[in-house]
């Protein structure tokens, strides 16, 4: 059991893997920081929705966010556009080891600002962003890489640091999809095969086209739904079998952005996703 846990978190890995996570996930955070612009102030403003006060009477006490000091609409105005700024560096790989951390500071500000107003998605690049703030996410792939190269410093090599945050992503992976089997087992409607009909026809759901189909089989609805619960309990136990682990990662690749339609949570879909990515195309 000692080696096997040395294996897991202290046998050093390629850091490019995480790139990839890199750019997904700054490419996510961009779109949920886009999601608030437009109503930033009216929630998080002077006279907004929100008071700070109120909020943090609301919120876990241990909670803390740079938001609540934002107590005029210029400096929350400036607050919130340094944050996309943070989020562009982090996809393009700009000063990553310090935008890494930002970008997960900012962004758990945010939703400490309101935290009523986070859905699935926001929580999840939350964890994405806290393990790449830990991993070398700017090795490759990024403008750090490429001013590297033109100094003709040698190019990175295995990564201690990468493993621990590649392992914390196979973990988070698995933890989001236990989770999600457990709370569907409290529901009638995923064991009379019904829930995939409800997503579908929900006012969310991006996947209005196969309204028809399932209306004509009760037969595909039931197995849609029972084909959704096998492949989340498939995936929390194939990444931990090494034989299976490359396979099932890729097969969430497609899975869980399939399964984020159905919901009506296409961003959750993506940023699930994004935790098996390491485990999918690591050499």
């Amino acid at each position: 059991m000692g080696d096997v846990w040395q294996r897991f978190w202290f046998l050093a890995t390629d850091s490019w893997p995480l790139a990839l996570v890199r750019i997904g996930a700054a490419a996510i955070a961009l779109a949920l920081w886009w999601s608030y612009a437009a109503d930033v102030q009216a929630w998080f403003g002077p006279a907004g929705i929100l008071p700070a006060d109120t909020v943090r009477q609301w919120r876990s006490p241990y909670a803390f966010s740079l938001f609540d000091w934002a107590a005029s609409s210029a400096s929350l105005a400036v607050l919130f556009g340094a944050t996309g700024v943070v989020f562009a560096c982090l996809l393009l790989g700009v000063g990553t080891p310090v935008v890494a951390v930002l970008a997960a500071v900012l962004w758990a500000s945010l939703l400490h600002r309101g935290p009523m107003l986070a859905g699935p998605a926001d929580d999840c690049l939350s964890i994405l962003l806290w393990c790449l703030a830990i991993g070398p996410a700017g090795e490759h792939l990024s403008v750090d890489r490429w001013l590297r190269n033109r100094a003709g410093r040698p190019a990175p090599g295995p990564s201690l640091r990468a493993a621990i945050s590649v392992g914390l992503l196979q973990v988070h992976a698995t933890a989001i999809a236990a989770a999600s089997v457990l709370s569907q087992s409290k529901g009638d409607a995923w064991w009379d095969g019904l829930a995939a009909w409800y997503l579908a026809t929900g006012p969310q759901s991006r996947v209005a086209g196969i309204v028809p189909l399932l209306a004509r089989s009760e037969y595909l609805t039931n197995l849609l739904t029972h084909g959704i619960t096998a492949f989340e309990v498939l995936f929390a136990i194939g990444l931990w079998c090494a034989p299976s682990q490359r396979l099932v990662a890729q097969v969430g690749l497609v899975g869980w952005p399939l399964l984020g339609l159905i919901a009506g949570e296409p961003l959750w879909g993506l940023a699930v996703a994004l935790f098996a990515l390491p485990l999918a195309v690591r050499r």
